[in-house]
């Protein structure tokens, strides 16, 4: 697949060491993992996070040509506390440099000729006016793409009224459970499961699917009209952070594949546990790993279909 990423790419600051993420890049790199070639939108600061934060991004082999270099802001980042779970929490400076991507009319004109299969996108940097303004540009540049909205919500950093708005142009989307319950308070319906959520909001704002995370539990996704439920991984925790964005890469990975619904969810609960079990949101791995470093906890089809 060609895939363009849009979206913030910052430093982890996790026990005083610092690690390259950002959901939307760590979603890169992975995809770049799973064979993909990914073209990723953002922007560091002029100053030595930027100039190591562009040598990581090549690294991975990840192009930089739409990763912009900006004067007068620094390079992102975010201090992460693990709970005694392991689960991480976030403290998020604003502006940073990633606020404020843009792109020339010849990289525009590029991705005219050069559409996309997907697009991916966030919420936290979609809170920047100048992000918005660069991500519906995309859009508008690639019309046939597929829309993938990882929903990914920080404390502070979005707003009911720009969920809603990603929500309705997403064609596939990806939550955790938390956020299904916030994402159920704004739009004011509470159904009594999460197969009620998935089959409510497809049909509401069209989606072709819709994946929810639950950590250790598994997943559940919805893929057409096919609702299954996913058991977890048993693994030991280094950090969760980058884990879901793991997921988001796989999914995307197997639904363009084709896949049948259990076989998706069973292959991003063990891209997610693999990744967890490692310190860093973008740790080494390969796919064949995912066979060999989990356990099943169990993986099955629930629900009625329609």
């Amino acid at each position: 697949m060609d895939i363009i990423s849009i979206g913030e790419v910052l430093w982890d600051v996790i026990d005083g060491e610092e690690h390259l993420g950002g959901a939307p890049f760590n979603f890169a790199a992975h995809a770049a993992r799973l064979g993909h070639q990914v073209r990723f939108i953002s922007a560091v600061g002029n100053d030595e996070r930027g100039k190591r934060t562009l040598a990581a991004i090549s690294r991975l082999g990840l192009f930089t040509g739409m990763v912009r270099r900006v004067d007068g802001q620094p390079t992102g980042t975010v201090a992460v506390s693990l709970d005694r779970a392991r689960q991480p929490r976030f403290n998020i400076p604003r502006p940073a440099a990633y606020d404020f991507p843009e792109l020339t009319g010849e990289q525009l004109e590029d991705i005219r000729l050069r559409p996309p299969d997907w697009v991916y996108f966030g919420t936290l940097q979609q809170t920047s006016r100048q992000a918005r303004e660069t991500a519906i540009r995309v859009l508008e540049a690639a019309p046939s793409a597929g829309r993938f909205y990882d929903v990914n919500l920080r404390a502070g950093c979005y707003t009911e009224a720009l969920v809603r708005e990603l929500l309705s142009s997403a064609s596939v989307v990806k939550l955790n459970l938390e956020e299904a319950m916030v994402v159920g308070e704004m739009l004011e319906r509470r159904p009594d499961s999460l197969e009620g959520f998935c089959r409510m909001n497809a049909r509401r704002f069209g989606w072709q699917a819709v994946a929810i995370t639950r950590g250790a539990d598994g997943s559940v996704l919805l893929v057409g009209d096919r609702y299954v439920e996913a058991g977890g991984y048993r693994v030991v925790i280094a950090d969760a952070v980058g884990a879901g964005d793991a997921f988001a890469a796989a999914f995307i990975h197997a639904l363009n594949a084709g896949w049948p619904p259990g076989r998706i969810a069973d292959f991003c609960n063990r891209v997610g546990a693999l990744v967890a079990s490692r310190e860093g949101a973008v740790p080494a791995w390969d796919v064949g790993e995912c066979e060999d470093t989990v356990v099943s906890c169990g993986t099955g089809e629930a629900g009625r279909r329609g």
